[in-house]
């Protein structure tokens, strides 16, 4: 029986994609799998990945006729897995070795739904730890329990879903499949529907997988309109959030982190391609005038001046021209 099934799209990346490989490598075992998604790469990373599917014991790629994004990429390594327990590798990152078995362990031992993990962010040459928003660590909780409160950072806003292993079970129960399509903020529907749907998860304090950040082809360095998929993401959230038996608790933390990153990507307007600059603007006011008005408010009169003048402006919308008024 295979006991952990590892899946790792890749898109690209043929200049990481060795580095990747090799920590698989340093991670094998008898009863783990690899799948290998190459998402209808371009360059040299399908080559990169022939090779290894022959190399790497346990190894299966797994390749796309066209390129459907990193969601869509990690749904048909989840389709193809037949693992007891599931994680997710990112194709530029990397793990430390024999991390995987001590993953693994870690949630035989817990026995919760889910496990999640601290890491190791990657930029040039510096590292820096980044720890789960989670306490206590080595102990069953209740996900419900970990999404409030809305003023601090919380376990849903910490959505790598590589800082973590998942039993089988949440996929039985249709709850471990990304939205399909989603090129980016893919893991916030998924860590929200986690945390309102599974029954046990913990955290504990291992470190091993390393997140590179800063890479020229991530779509967090590119300001084309992929980069607004985090709109249809958030709304789904919110959406989704609101049938919850505790909306009223839980929308606020939602919509609050909603705004947050509206502004975040508002603050950094420069960033994108003027077009997607005016779209993004566009379509922020148009999800703000969605968001249920009374929990929207109670939001911005608890966040900073800056942020919450420039939200109510959007919330607007443009003001309208004025009757009779001639050029």
């Amino acid at each position: 029986m295979v006991k952990l099934s590892v899946i790792v799209p890749f898109y690209n990346v043929q200049q990481f994609a060795p580095d990747t490989l090799r920590s698989l490598r340093s991670n094998t075992r008898d009863d783990f799998e690899f799948l290998l998604v190459d998402d209808c790469s371009t360059d040299g990373t399908s080559g990169i990945l022939d090779r290894a599917a022959q190399e790497i014991p346990g190894a299966i790629l797994l390749r796309h006729g066209k390129n459907g994004g990193l969601a869509t990429a990690r749904n048909t390594g989840i389709d193809a897995a037949r693992g007891e327990y599931l994680t997710f590798l990112d194709g530029d990152d990397w793990l430390a070795p024999g991390y995987l078995s001590q993953l693994l362990a870690s949630a035989e031992e817990l026995g919760c739904d889910f496990v999640r993990t601290d890491h190791v962010q990657c930029q040039a040459q510096t590292r820096t730890l980044h720890r789960a928003p989670i306490a206590p660590r080595g102990v069953a909780l209740s996900p419900r329990d970990a999404i409030l409160p809305a003023h601090r950072s919380t376990s849903v806003d910490y959505a790598y879903a590589w800082a973590g292993i998942y039993h089988r079970r949440l996929l039985d129960r249709g709850l471990l499949h990304f939205t399909d399509g989603l090129r980016t903020a893919e893991d916030r529907p998924w860590i929200w529907k986690l945390h309102r749907e599974a029954e046990s998860f913990a955290a504990v304090g291992l470190l091993g997988v390393f997140y590179r950040r800063g890479v020229a082809s991530s779509l967090t360095q590119i300001g084309d309109v992929r980069r607004l998929d985090f709109l249809r993401a958030f709304d789904q959230v919110v959406a989704e959030t609101g049938e919850d038996q505790r909306a009223d608790e839980f929308l606020p933390k939602a919509v609050r982190t909603y705004c947050a990153i509206i502004a975040h990507h508002l603050g950094s307007v420069e960033r994108f391609e003027p077009p997607v600059a005016r779209t993004l603007k566009s379509m922020s006011g148009a999800a703000l005038r969605h968001m249920p008005r009374d929990v929207l408010d109670e939001v911005l009169d608890s966040m900073d001046e800056r942020r919450a003048t420039l939200l109510r402006r959007l919330r607007r919308g443009p003001a309208p021209v004025a009757a009779g008024v001639s050029g």
